[in-house]
């Protein structure tokens, strides 16, 4: 490349088009921020890889206005839930675990928690809606053209770029880099960040294949049916996977092997084979439209970020498909980073601002690669619960399987042993806490002098609402005109928000004289009798842990910045106290 090759000139280059790529660029562009997306691949994703589509991302998207755009094509909450164990679709059911909070005791919870529901949205679906509403809003996108390296300085990013379709190379100028190049990232591998973890610990193959099995599944309808099969590979995905990708007619095949010994051919006859062998008959017409080996991983950074280049996604967090966190971590991941890069780049924030994110994100990264490895282990328990320490011996599997029928305290004992190891798996499959629990420790939060509120439920488990700093804002249902409102809908946007009741005029006023000041955004929530916003089922004045004249100081990304649990003594004590708490979550002197 010479010193005349062209150079492009934009605000933030974000490299890869996967979920955390696509998501940077919507949530960038819908604030306002000049984004440029490249990719190397010529299309977006055209394999349904990712799929469970948790409460919280929801909620980002809802802030975005695509929430009802992915309810009209995903698969709906209602068609989740049936995880099954089974000998095949058509074999002996061993028991079922009711997942993603649609058993009538669980379903409650996730009801208080969000107003958003699970969703089933496989990558097909979610990349494409990100990928338009982002260039819809003045995000450019070029395709074919590949990362080679970067080089930063103290004014910003100059990035190596080929164009696979001529060969040539071009530079791009940028103020900040956001490597979302997956779990092969060149970024992530160029910035050296620190890796832990022990790596590939497994591989899986995945078939994805037309068929119509609905008369084996629609009368329990799930996103996943797991088969005990002979030769299913523990250090792969556990169990041999029926995954549905459109009920019940589009699926995907997933089979573990031995990551060591390489992945096996994949001929004809073996994949059919495999899915007779799952299905339990031939008596089925498949059409195999992809098929690919993919390594179990565990691996994650401990750093994720470095000067003016940021890592998110696969690029700093790989791990297997359990309790389906991937694309969902990603998406939020790019959440927690755009209003903070967009806050930068329009001068409202110091650089320092940009510290928080490998902060808050990086204890994310670690926390769901650990979780989502240690339900692959756990399905390892069904196996023991039934006597076995593989599926290799078919015979011995056979005989297992049979002594769960027979009357006697020996098949009562495989009986319990095997509903506890099922039941087990709504740490994978209900884990509701790991999705909502995060709380953030960073100079973007500033702490009122309170403790963490202790779980008092299981915290991977359960979710527990909180306003404490470093928290996410809870939902409820307030209401406006007499018309029911979430209490998220009411923050985020891309600005900051002040929370109040009856008897915090002083914390609006500051807000005002702040934003008139600065020039910036704070959106003013008043909630209670008399005010724009009610709170007809008292829900919000226990929520909120403040008093009706606190206040709380809740980041773009629903988090809550900082909190004074009850009206300030004067105005100008309000006055002080706001612009100091945000002071200091903008990285300036306060």
């Amino acid at each position: 490349m010479t010193q005349d090759s062209p150079q492009v000139v934009t605000d933030v280059l974000v490299v890869g088009s996967g979920p955390a790529g696509a998501a940077t660029a919507l949530f960038l562009a819908t604030y306002g921020t000049r984004t440029l997306l490249i990719t190397k691949y010529g299309a977006l994703s055209d394999t349904p890889r990712a799929h469970i589509t948790n409460q919280r991302t929801m909620e980002t998207l809802r802030d975005m206005g695509l929430e009802d755009q992915l309810m009209r094509e995903a698969t709906p909450w209602e068609n989740m839930g049936n995880t099954t164990y089974c000998t095949s679709l058509a074999g002996e059911e061993l028991g079922r675990v009711s997942s993603w909070g649609t058993d009538t005791v669980r379903h409650a919870d996730y009801l208080l928690q969000s107003p958003c529901t699970m969703l089933d949205a496989p990558q097909t679906i979610t990349e494409p809606v990100m990928m338009r509403a982002a260039q819809a809003r003045g995000a450019k996108v070029r395709f074919d053209s590949e990362y080679l390296s970067h080089v930063q300085d103290a004014d910003g990013v100059t990035t190596t770029v080929r164009d696979r379709l001529t060969g040539g190379e071009y530079t791009v100028r940028s103020k900040y880099l956001v490597g979302a190049d997956g779990a092969r990232s060149k970024v992530a591998a160029d910035l050296g960040l620190p890796f832990e973890g022990p790596g590939a610990v497994g591989g899986a193959l995945g078939i994805i294949f037309e068929a119509d099995l609905s008369r084996f599944v629609a009368h329990r309808p799930s996103v996943l049916y797991w088969m005990v099969q002979p030769g299913a590979e523990k250090e792969g995905v556990g169990l041999g996977v029926l995954r549905m990708i459109k009920p019940w007619t589009e699926w995907m095949l997933m089979w573990g092997y031995e990551a060591a010994a390489g992945p096996p051919q994949f001929t004809d006859e073996f994949v059919r084979e495999l899915a007779v062998k799952l299905v339990g008959t031939d008596d089925f017409t498949m059409r195999v439209t992809s098929t690919s080996p993919w390594t179990v991983n565990h691996h994650y950074a401990t750093t994720i970020a470095a000067g003016r280049v940021f890592c998110a996604g696969d690029a700093v967090h790989r791990h297997p498909p359990t309790n389906g966190l991937g694309s969902n971590t990603s998406i939020q991941d790019a959440y927690n980073l755009a209003w903070k890069l967009h806050h930068v780049v329009q001068g409202r924030a110091e650089p320092a601002l940009l510290d928080s994110y490998d902060a808050e994100r990086a204890p994310v990264a670690r926390q769901i690669v650990e979780r989502a490895n240690q339900s692959i282990a756990d399905t390892g328990r069904i196996l023991t619960a039934l006597g076995v320490e593989d599926t290799t011996d078919g015979d011995v599997l056979e005989r297992q399987l049979a002594k769960r029928k027979e009357p006697g305290a020996e098949g009562a004992k495989l009986r319990q042993a095997l509903r506890e190891a099922i039941a087990y798996k709504s740490y994978e499959f209900n884990a509701h806490g790991v999705e909502h629990n995060h709380r953030y420790a960073s100079a973007a939060v500033v702490k009122d002098g309170t403790p963490m509120p202790e779980f008092t439920r299981d915290h991977e488990l359960y979710a527990q609402p909180t306003t404490w700093p470093g928290a996410k804002l809870p939902h409820t249902w307030v209401t406006r005109a007499g018309h029911r409102v979430s209490t998220l809908d009411l923050g985020g946007h891309g600005a900051f928000s002040v929370w109040t009741g009856v008897g915090g005029q002083a914390w609006i006023d500051a807000a005002a004289a702040l934003t008139t000041e600065t020039g910036l955004p704070i959106t003013v929530v008043s909630i209670g009798p008399g005010q724009e916003l009610e709170d007809p089922y008292g829900t919000w004045a226990e929520l909120s842990e403040i008093a009706d004249d606190g206040v709380l100081l809740v980041r773009p990304d629903l988090y809550v910045a900082a909190r004074h649990a009850a009206g300030p003594p004067s105005a100008a004590e309000a006055d002080r106290w706001l612009r100091s708490v945000v002071a200091q979550v903008l990285g300036k002197t306060a």
